[in-house]
């Protein structure tokens, strides 16, 4: 597992102005993706419980939408180069280094989570205990939308993405792992994707049972 993070960390820290210029529109050529993370922000409004985690946060572009749209919304990503940049572009909100595996946060903590394709490069293995985690820190009711790319087979596809390799997954098969931790997933979006890989781009809401 600590090989696994440090390639990701070391992928990560080498793209941050590159990546940082490719998503700072914030979705707006986005519109299904845009469409789901507003959905998930008037969800977790209506907890009560505003306070909500934007994990593997990258350079805070998301984060920065989530605060917009009402949320005490704050970003941890493995990349403190990603971390850096994130504190610099939004400095009215707060940033912090972390593994989405082991997050800094208490029991029951929060109304919701956003994990925005941020799970791609956890080995098939590892996905159940990282999705167990987004569910410890989530309040009775809170929110996760965690978004990835889809495959029509049965089983995860390892492929190579341009920072550092990734896995595509069968969206009932996700949905199941969010279902093992405790997760009841409750609304899913499938499009086409917006990339050469041929994946579909697929978006999934649950709640903390």
């Amino acid at each position: 597992m600590a090989e696994h993070h440090d390639e990701t960390r070391t992928a990560y820290d080498g793209v941050v102005d590159l990546y940082a210029s490719m998503f700072a529109d914030r979705l707006e050529t986005r519109p299904f993706a845009r469409a789901m993370v507003g959905t998930f922000a008037e969800l977790v409004r209506g907890t009560g419980n505003l306070r909500t985690a934007d994990v593997g946060c990258g350079p805070g572009h998301l984060t920065a939408m989530l605060h917009d749209l009402g949320l005490d919304a704050f970003g941890l990503d493995l990349s403190p180069g990603m971390v850096g940049h994130a504190r610099r572009t939004h400095r009215q909100l707060w940033f912090g280094e972390a593994r989405m595996e082991a997050l800094p946060l208490g029991d029951r903590a929060l109304g919701g989570v956003l994990a925005h394709y941020s799970t791609i490069h956890t080995p098939p293995a590892q996905l159940p205990a990282l999705l167990a985690e987004q569910a410890r820190v989530l309040a009775p009711g809170g929110l996760l939308l965690v978004s990835f790319f889809a495959t029509d087979g049965p089983e995860p596809v390892r492929f190579d993405h341009k920072v550092t390799p990734a896995y595509s997954w069968p969206v009932d098969r996700f949905a199941e792992l969010l279902a093992g931790a405790g997760l009841a997933p409750f609304a899913r979006l499938l499009h086409d994707p917006h990339s050469e890989r041929g994946f579909l781009d697929a978006h999934l809401l649950a709640r903390l049972q």
